[in-house]
């Protein structure tokens, strides 16, 4: 039963990876693509952090460490992308316009 939880949480970080990465590939703006990835980045490795305590147990080294990653993934990853964002509009980037 463990080994399935494992597998679908792995599974589900890398579905919500593999669909950021389009994102970022198809998204027309910089700042979408900062959206797209800044999600792609807490969505899809906290389950695989999930995953390696539920595989590794809630006791082990592992579990210890994978909360502070995941502590810092959540607290870093929105102020990374709030940096990016920051900077990009200081430095004149347009935001994308459709074009009817």
């Amino acid at each position: 039963m463990t080994t399935v939880i494992v597998y679908v949480l792995l599974g589900l970080g890398f579905v919500t990876a593999l669909s950021g990465a389009v994102g970022v590939l198809r998204l027309p703006d910089t700042y979408l693509r900062i959206q797209a990835s800044s999600k792609t980045v807490t969505l899809g490795v906290l389950p695989t952090l999930v995953a390696v305590v539920v595989a590794e147990g809630v006791d082990s080294v592992y579990a210890s460490r994978a909360l502070l990653v995941a502590v810092l993934v959540l607290v870093m990853n929105p102020v990374a992308a709030h940096a990016l964002a920051r900077a990009a509009t200081r430095a004149g980037v347009p935001m994308w316009r459709r074009d009817s």
